[in-house]
């Protein structure tokens, strides 16, 4: 593959074929708490891409320009974990002047993503693999997008299951795993199209 179409790749595969929810199962705690309704879902779906694109970014620069050139790059989960929660903490702010509606929706969810491991999975992934600056904002917006389609996928179905006769043994959280599988199944459908180291 051509390097100028590596970012492009990683982007895609990061949304489909190596999506940080269903492939590498980071980020079910809130995935499984906040997929009942679709408005919530969406709400935080767009302030995971918001927050997993910036901070991929703002952690690659710390990374880059901070912890390397002096030596502390074994301080790296402590320092992205703060990156992640002063981001989050200004989302949490922005979130509550604009929309109270969806402040008080999205609840107690919306400083969990500060501990969200999606996010800082995206993070130790672009720096495991090694990925340059464009590369891992890219990585991280499309980890964010995959994330949030994930969540926006099982919202829709979880409305539809409301309607529907279910088991007893199968209401809730085990109905839900069981379709969480079948959507990490589907996704690897994708897989041999699109794959990232």
């Amino acid at each position: 593959m051509e390097s100028s179409l590596f970012p492009v790749a990683v982007f895609f595969a990061s949304i489909f074929t190596s999506n940080i929810l269903l492939t590498n199962y980071l980020g079910m705690c809130s995935f499984l708490a906040v997929s009942r309704e679709l408005k919530t879902s969406l709400g935080l779906g767009a302030a995971v891409i918001f927050v997993m694109a910036t901070t991929s970014l703002l952690n690659w620069m710390v990374y880059r320009y901070l912890l390397i050139p002096l030596e502390l790059e074994y301080l790296r989960f402590i320092v992205f974990i703060v990156v992640i929660a002063a981001f989050v903490q200004l989302v949490e702010m922005i979130i509550e002047r604009v929309s109270d509606g969806l402040y008080a929706a999205l609840g107690i969810f919306l400083p969990l993503i500060t501990v969200n491991c999606a996010i800082l999975g995206a993070s130790l992934f672009m720096v495991i693999r090694d990925y340059d600056m464009l590369t891992s904002f890219l990585f991280g917006l499309g980890s964010g997008i995959g994330w949030s389609l994930a969540i926006l996928a099982m919202a829709g179905i979880r409305q539809k299951l409301n309607a529907a006769r279910i088991p007893r043994g199968l209401e809730g959280a085990g109905i839900t795993l069981i379709i969480t599988g079948m959507m990490a199944l589907a996704f690897m459908g994708f897989s041999g199209m699109i794959t990232i180291q």
